[in-house]
């Protein structure tokens, strides 16, 4: 390959929407050549919502490996707060310089790796490299300590750029950010080939969880996290259930299992017919959990920027239904619905999607091209091979 080394600093390789995203970014522009791309995961699991999750068993890391990336990582293990910088013990910070020192372009997935980066360099560890924060929130104010490191950093002169997925997530972070930080937004895209409507694959799930084809299914395709309000989702189905007999209602992430005290309790509050839930846990045939559903739902109280679930439902055929956080209700302009943070106007908008399944799927299906990761995919290398050829002029 010709094009510039570039470094990816995860947190971990686990199961969510930015990891997705970024893990799609970084094989596709390795795979066509664009650049030489590599991956240091600061852990090798993490723990969340109850379950551990191992780096080896994470479909992210086999797609990475699959495409010839290399990927290294520091035998952490991520839990709910990111590493402070004098956490990192000299060998760690050893491992990491070796790989900083091989890249070109470093970025980061979120702002949560920043902290080995401010580490580096304490230790004169960290050389002249351009650095790109990949940043997926709308409310900065909840990722702590990380969010003050980006701003040392961005302060220093050593973050050069911001890669936002959403307009909302760019506004978000500016005032961390001095004047001289290069802001960019490059909209999520998905990969359409992947996610794409195959009707006769809309009965295996339905199968499997002994759903009658006509019922109508609605998909909770999220974390059991305060984020994603999964109070809210259960008292909206509660409140639907009573209003449609026939309704199905699936839950997909992590924390989304049986065995989840935390889950069972909520579910016990809100009253949600515990016989209609269907709790599936992580998956990783997405498309498919997708292409069994009428409706993708999202219920989150804050932080998202452009959910993954709402595109990815939508190009396969289901009605993503949102709350308006971040750039959702943006998202869905013209193929879905945006509600209120109210259980009875979430069940209302479930049951006018129902009655108008049809003209819903319909317009889901016409937008497919503006869900494409072609122009995403168009923006990353550019935005990389700017930061590289502005490196190499400054050398």
């Amino acid at each position: 390959m010709t094009g510039p080394r570039v470094l990816s600093l995860y947190e971990g390789l686990f199961s969510g929407g930015a990891r997705v995203l970024h893990t799609n970014v970084v094989t596709q522009l390795h795979q066509d050549g664009s650049h030489e791309h590599a991956v240091l995961s600061l852990a090798s699991r993490a723990r969340r919502e109850g379950a551990v999750q191992h780096i080896a068993d994470d479909p992210r890391y086999r797609w990475l490996r699959e495409a010839g990336i290399d990927v290294t990582d520091l035998g952490r293990e991520a839990g709910a707060l990111p590493p402070e910088p004098d956490e990192f013990t000299d060998a760690e910070l050893d491992a990491a310089a070796q790989e900083v020192a091989r890249a070109d372009v470093i970025l980061t997935l979120k702002e949560q790796p920043l902290g080995l980066l401010l580490a580096l360099e304490a230790r004169g560890l960290l050389p002249d490299i351009p650095i790109a924060a990949c940043l997926h929130r709308s409310d900065p104010t909840h990722s702590g300590a990380a969010a003050r490191w980006l701003a040392e950093l961005a302060a220093s002169g050593r973050l050069t750029t911001t890669i936002a997925c959403a307009e909302s997530t760019s506004d978000a972070y500016a005032r961390y950010l001095p004047p001289s930080t290069s802001r960019v937004v490059i909209p999520n895209g998905i990969d359409l080939a992947r996610y794409r409507p195959k009707p006769y694959e809309r009965m295996p799930l339905r199968a499997q969880l002994g759903i009658a084809p006509s019922a109508p299914v609605v998909l909770f395709a999220a974390r059991f996290d305060a984020m994603k309000d999964p109070g809210l989702f259960l008292r909206a189905v509660a409140a639907h259930a009573e209003r449609d007999t026939r309704a199905t209602y699936v839950l997909c992430g992590a924390g989304m299992t049986p065995d989840n005290p935390a889950l069972r309790a909520a579910i016990a509050e809100a009253g949600a017919p515990d016989g209609r839930l269907h709790l599936l846990g992580i998956r990783d045939d997405m498309p498919r959990v997708y292409r069994g559903a009428d409706i993708v739902a999202l219920t989150s109280a804050f932080g998202e920027a452009s959910p993954l679930c709402l595109i990815e439902g939508a190009a396969s055929g289901a009605t993503p239904v949102t709350t308006a956080v971040g750039d959702s209700a943006r998202v869905v302009t013209g193929i879905g619905l945006v509600t209120p943070h109210d259980p009875h106007a979430i069940a209302a908008a479930w049951a006018k999607v129902i009655t108008r399944r049809p003209a819903y799927r319909a317009a889901a299906l016409a937008a497919r091209p503006r869900l494409s990761a072609d122009r995403m995919l168009d923006g990353y290398r550019d935005v990389i091979d700017g930061m590289a050829e502005r490196r190499e002029a400054a050398a």
